[in-house]
């Protein structure tokens, strides 16, 4: 599986992110492709930048299969994943002919990903920050209260009249919509890919009447959306997490101590206000980190 990841990596990422990641007093900060990642990204960046004398690169807008490629190939150093993400995706433990009917515990997941990261991978898996951006299933009030909707089952019953609008992930990955689809026994009329903050327009404007949505959305402040319960209990905790080259980990210390830092400050509700000061008010992304390191006294 590492041989595989690496021959990724060098097709995806070796002109985007050849540099000197790993050199001394060099680290590369990785994020993913959407708001609250490219947050994440910037309260990485600037923790490092601030409070270390360490030189920082941040490369943003990966897709989470080059992002994880790149810590194998040594071309990224440290990033902020989900524990369902790697669980599922990276260590593939789910598989599109999972029947999911042994769900692990939030606690589980995170002991198996971190033995796993670092046995396998030589990756450090530091402590969950405190939020959970799991997957959510999302229609309008309207939809909710015209076909009597609370659950992702009672979706089912009638999802063969509905579109889905998601990502290109929840599209094809193994814990998204295929193997969702075989859990709760539904089909969609159809599905179109609807990255980032366009499926929420998407929505509104009924092109499409189901979407994806992340529990952290700013944009769920924004919509009279409802969150479908997840009764069947198929997607796994999406607890954030830093990830860590270990050989950087060693070399550098001082990241591990300043990242550590967050753990307690974060919860759902304050990543939520953070995607809602970019996606709705329109600030960008590094100055929300700034101001949110600010005021937690953790820069100056």
């Amino acid at each position: 599986m590492r041989k595989l990841w690496i021959a990724i990596a060098i097709i995806l990422l070796f002109t985007v992110l050849a540099g000197c990641s790993g050199a001394k007093g060099n680290v590369v900060v990785g994020a993913k492709d959407y708001t609250e990642q490219h947050i994440l990204g910037n309260i990485l960046a600037l923790l490092i930048e601030n409070n270390t004398d360490i030189e920082v690169t941040l490369k943003v807008d990966l897709g989470s299969g080059m992002i994880f490629a790149g810590m194998l190939a040594d071309t990224l150093d440290i990033y902020i994943d989900y524990t369902g993400t790697i669980y599922a995706n990276h260590l593939k433990y789910y598989d599109s002919h999972s029947d999911y009917s042994e769900a692990a515990s939030g606690d589980v997941i995170f002991e198996i990903t971190k033995r796993a990261l670092m046995e396998d991978y030589g990756i450090l898996m530091l402590d969950r920050l405190g939020f959970n951006n799991t997957y959510a299933i999302v229609v309008r009030a309207d939809t909710a209260a015209e076909f009597n909707l609370r659950t992702i089952s009672d979706l089912a019953k009638i999802s063969s009249d509905l579109i889905f609008g998601g990502g290109n992930e929840i599209l094809n990955r193994s814990d998204g919509i295929p193997t969702m689809k075989i859990r709760y026994d539904m089909s969609f009329r159809a599905e179109v890919v609807l990255n980032g903050n366009v499926r929420y327009y998407a929505i509104a404007e009924d092109d499409v009447q189901v979407i994806e949505a992340f529990s952290t959305d700013g944009m769920l402040l924004e919509h009279s959306l409802v969150v479908l319960e997840d009764d069947k209990q198929f997607f796994p905790p999406y607890q954030a997490v830093p990830i860590i080259r270990d050989e950087i980990a060693q070399m550098h210390p001082e990241i591990v101590d300043e990242v550590n830092k967050l753990v307690g400050i974060m919860s759902d509700d304050v990543m939520r206000s953070l995607n809602y000061k970019v996606d709705v008010l329109g600030l960008e992304p590094r100055d929300v980190a700034e101001e949110f390191l600010r005021e937690n006294n953790l820069i100056n």
